[in-house]
């Protein structure tokens, strides 16, 4: 009867702690407020790291599922980061210096913890190792006889193309919602954008300026995932 009424009490406030953390995510997704279908952040509501200038971003999941977001500022030389696995909650992760020869561009990822960069004058290449978290290494590395674009093969390959065809160039965006086609109301501009980046798990797009970072936020995308979430967590810990 006692193993019983133990069982019994485990599996309860198994059942507990799941409801509990269910309800901590039907809140979050509540506060998101997914009845708004864009919400544009702009750099003073985002870390000061984030309010800075920049010349390149880059997206990179990490192995312990989390999502950060790198931002090459002062003309190369410092590499900020964000974790924006919650794009309500945008947080810093430091920031490191980088010994580099002036701007350089993301290319294409090296192995799980590596990224090959150019610089842009030169043209010279490295890898830049971000494995060691807040101590970076960028190291030079030969590069194919052409010089055009770079495109990606997973995470194992490349092919650069024999003509350069990319050129460096500020745009201007326009933030639409688009809820209702008879009307299109522009929320905001953002102009001299350097950047844009986008987080396809969360519907979270981020333009780089010379202002700083600007974030374009999807509640209802992001409400979605956390709903699968939810539905992963009953389905691997309910009972």
């Amino acid at each position: 009867m006692k193993q019983n009424a133990g069982a019994k009490l485990a599996k309860n406030s198994r059942r507990i702690a799941i409801a509990i953390v269910a309800g901590g995510v039907m809140a979050a997704a509540v506060h998101a407020s997914p009845s708004n279908n864009v919400i544009l952040v702009p750099p003073a509501d985002l870390p000061a790291l984030a309010r800075e200038s920049g010349e390149a971003m880059l997206l990179r999941k990490t192995i312990d599922g989390r999502t950060l977001l790198y931002i090459e500022q002062n003309q190369g030389s410092r590499l900020a980061s964000f974790d924006v696995t919650d794009p309500v909650h945008v947080k810093s992760a430091g920031s490191v210096q980088l010994e580099s020869s002036g701007p350089f561009d993301f290319l294409s990822p090296v192995g799980k913890q590596a990224e090959l960069i150019r610089f842009r004058q030169g043209q010279e290449k490295a890898v830049l190792d971000l494995h060691k978290g807040k101590v970076l290494n960028l190291k030079t590395v030969q590069w194919p006889t052409l010089q055009g674009p770079v495109a990606r093969l997973g995470d194992d390959a490349f092919t650069v193309a024999g003509q350069e065809t990319d050129m460096q160039s500020d745009q201007e965006y326009e933030v639409v919602e688009t809820t209702d086609p008879l009307d299109l109301g522009r929320v905001l501009d953002v102009k001299q954008v350097r950047e844009k980046v986008t987080n396809e798990a969360t519907g979270t797009t981020f333009l780089l300026t010379q202002n700083g970072l600007y974030v374009i936020r999807r509640p209802a995308v992001e409400w979605n995932k956390r709903e699968r979430d939810q539905e992963w967590f009953y389905h691997h810990a309910g009972g």
